[in-house]
């Protein structure tokens, strides 16, 4: 009887060889075998719905075919069949369903095989194998389960917590150099009078066009309080200079904000770590600023594909007293909390209208979903993504990161916001013409925006049918900068007493957002009650 997770190739050598000839680009097979144990308990342990960790791994090793598509795998009854080109190549005895280190012995075994059979595989890299192999397992659960290598990990974490650098975005690698495209503000290059359009030519006395592009990034970053020396041509002068710039903890910006006429226009790109303080900083310059003359906020969150949860947490709370700001639910003990709002901030007695679009995703929503269900915030614009899923990001042995999917979001009157999204009190879907028609049957109180929030707030996530109708009322649309939007929001908030005719309209009815009554599945209307705004 063959031993669980044994291999046996086809050509009739034992897994002791199979095991032993590992190429030379694959050469840590303990900690390639770590990395894949603990990726495939990670998936079992965490993901939103329980997968067995034989099928995960299956998926995975059929991964093998992103780097070679002649390379496939099946299995047959207690065996996994890896074949190239229709052609077996070896055979395995299944490990059990739920033994993750017996499947990582498989899984690296059938790499070990593959490699001798493919050149396209012999040549790639150990992360390049894992990276297909984890792509592949992720892919078959959900469109946000992710895999990072090492090196894209590094940078996932680096835009997430900030990294120790010079504050510069740049382009590719040209003739002279590497241009650069941005300049962070108050960063390290900013205060070395650094500017955007100018020629980065060498870093530290290396020329900058001898190198590849993550190359740059790493000469670029380091300790911090280190110092290094960049000579750029300068964009107006073209003169050649040399700068020592001490590097940093850089963090980018996600808050930019405009006063314009008694209204506080703040865009926000995203959530990283520093996104809710910006955005209180933001609202008390502007208090400082206009004082009595503050008519509101307007914040803009189009094309903002999300971030950190729990700094859309606190940024719900800025504006909140008192309420539900948002609850989570899955599998794992750790992926159920829920998040209340607490009295004091600054800005809960400020009028506020929230712009979003097809691409406000994740935490964009959970903000706008909060802030209209606690009766906060007018909505403006088109259906949001529909991304209600939480993330949780995990480390792993190799230094790479597994994203995975491991809970959803539900809104303060309880409906799951993965594959809805947040309607807008005001759809811009159709254009002026339609807003303009839907600000006059709001004013009337005639519009159908209250029954289909009515809805939209108690679909169950199993109603797939009546969700689809629901967000064909205002169809998602990617909107990116629109003035007329922007406008409007800011004429709304002027006028006072339209604003409150229509923040009203958007009120749950009978439904407590502060604990969650009114909680999706509980639905007693039907899907011939939805109407067109």
């Amino acid at each position: 009887m063959v031993a669980t997770g044994a291999c046996t190739p086809v050509g009739g050598s034992s897994i002791g060889e199979s095991l032993t000839f590992i190429p030379t680009a694959f050469a840590t097979p303990p900690e390639a075998e770590r990395t894949l144990t603990f990726g495939y308990s990670a998936i079992n342990e965490r993901y939103l719905d329980r997968v067995p960790i034989a099928e995960a791994a299956l998926e995975g090793i059929r991964g093998f075919s992103r780097i070679d598509d002649t390379l496939a795998a099946d299995r047959q009854g207690d065996k996994v069949v890896l074949t190239a080109g229709r052609q077996a190549v070896a055979r395995y005895a299944a490990a059990a369903d739920n033994d993750a280190a017996g499947w990582a012995r498989l899984t690296l075994a059938a790499i070990t095989d593959a490699r001798r059979t493919s050149d396209k595989m012999h040549q790639a890299s150990e992360d390049e194998v894992l990276e297909a192999v984890f792509d592949a397992t992720l892919a078959h659960l959900d469109p946000f389960s992710r895999y990072a290598a090492p090196s894209e990990a590094r940078n996932n974490r680096a835009n997430r917590n900030g990294f120790a650098g010079i504050g510069v975005r740049y382009d590719k690698i040209g003739p002279q150099g590497v241009e650069i495209t941005e300049v962070i503000s108050e960063s390290p290059a900013s205060e070395a009078g650094l500017h955007d359009g100018d020629i980065l030519t060498q870093i530290d006395g290396a020329a900058v066009t001898r190198m590849e592009i993550e190359r740059v990034s790493e000469m670029l970053r380091g300790d911090i309080g280190s110092r290094v020396t960049l000579t750029v041509v300068r964009k107006d002068s073209r003169r050649s200079e040399t700068v020592a710039v001490r590097r940093d903890l850089v963090i980018p910006p996600t808050v930019a904000m405009t006063l314009d006429d008694g209204i506080a226009n703040i865009k926000i790109s995203g959530f990283n770590q520093k996104t809710a303080s910006s955005l209180k900083q933001a609202v008390r310059e502007a208090r400082a600023a206009l004082g009595g003359r503050l008519n509101g906020v307007l914040l803009d969150l189009r094309g903002n594909p999300g971030g950190l949860l729990d700094q859309a947490v606190a940024m719900a709370d800025l504006f909140m007293a008192h309420g539900r700001i948002v609850s989570t639910a899955g599998r794992h003990r750790h992926a159920s909390q829920s998040y209340d709002a607490s009295p004091g901030d600054l800005a809960e007695d400020l009028p506020l209208v929230l712009l979003v679009d097809g691409r406000s995703a994740s935490a964009s929503e959970i903000l706008a979903a909060a802030l209209q269900d606690s009766g906060r915030a007018v909505v403006i614009g088109t259906n949001s993504y529909g991304k209600g899923t939480v993330q949780t990001v995990i480390r792993m042995p190799n230094d790479g990161e597994m994203t995975l999917t491991w809970s959803r979001f539900h809104s303060p009157t309880g409906y799951a916001l993965h594959g809805l999204g947040v309607l807008p009190t005001i759809c811009t879907s159709d254009g002026t013409a339609k807003v303009d028609g839907m600000i006059t049957a709001i004013s009337a109180g005639g519009s159908p925006v209250a029954a289909n929030l009515a809805l939209w707030r108690a679909s169950a996530i199993e109603q797939k049918d009546l969700r689809k109708q629901l967000r064909a009322t205002c169809p998602s649309e990617r909107h990116g900068y629109d003035p007329e939007e922007s406008e409007l929001a800011e004429n709304l908030l002027r006028d006072r007493q339209l604003y409150a005719r229509v923040l009203a309209v958007s009120l749950p009815s009978g439904g407590d957002t502060t604990t969650g009554a009114g909680r999706a599945g509980h639905a007693s209307t039907t899907e011939a009650a939805i109407q067109a705004h």
